[in-house]
């Protein structure tokens, strides 16, 4: 099954939560993911840099943190989700305004723009996602050994039965290989590349891997 980008929020085995995202695609499938400093970025690979001339919505920040919080998005949606955190506003509203804000991608294909966050401090997450037909935000309380997410299409609804309950990744290395093809999201095509943001109990680590194309 075809779901294209997805976010997920989830908590490992041992209590350590987790913010995620997956490229999935069809049309731009030479990208990678790349940490610089406290950001993670979505990029063209090495020799496919004329691939933004086609489309500008295939490079942004995909994660970046504040605090005990750390967010996940599909789009340049997360640099003012994440200054609204930062800025003192609570999970919710940044979703609402930021995605609101910045509305659906004006693509071909009317992208959503979807959004998931963790907050170490309260064991909590936070989806969201506008469509050309909606804008939902939610509030999910983390268990140990379950990861949710979120996909542009398809599962595209913030929905408690979007869930991985057998989630066994214990660092951020294995959380980008389980993104990329392990557990339910092997089950989804066309994987590119994945980053995650891991929280170790004083700040959050950090990883990426390109899928195999």
């Amino acid at each position: 099954m075809y779901i294209g980008r997805i976010v997920a929020a989830g908590m490992t085995p041992d209590g350590k939560v987790t913010a995620a995202y997956r490229v999935s695609s069809r049309s731009f499938p030479n990208r990678t993911a790349k940490i610089t400093g406290k950001t993670i970025s979505i990029l063209p690979r090495a020799g496919h840099e004329a691939d933004l001339a086609k489309n500008p919505y295939i490079a942004y920040n995909c994660v970046r943190l504040c605090g005990s919080i750390a967010l996940a998005t599909n789009g340049s949606q997360t640099d003012p989700i994440i200054e609204k955190v930062i800025s003192g506003m609570n999970l919710r509203d940044a979703f609402a305004l930021g995605l609101m804000a910045m509305d659906y991608e004006k693509d071909s294909l009317d992208t959503p723009r979807i959004a998931a966050a963790v907050d170490a401090a309260k064991g909590i997450a936070m989806m969201g996602i506008v469509r050309k037909d909606a804008l939902l935000v939610r509030s999910i309380d983390l268990e140990p050994g379950k990861i949710y997410y979120l996909s542009t299409y398809e599962k595209n609804a913030p929905a408690l039965q979007n869930v991985d309950e057998a989630f066994s990744a214990a660092t951020a290395e294995d959380i980008t290989s389980y993104m990329i093809g392990k557990g339910v999201f092997a089950d989804f095509e066309k994987p590119v590349t994945a980053a995650a943001a891991l929280w170790n109990g004083s700040d959050f680590d950090y990883a990426v891997e390109d899928a195999a194309l």
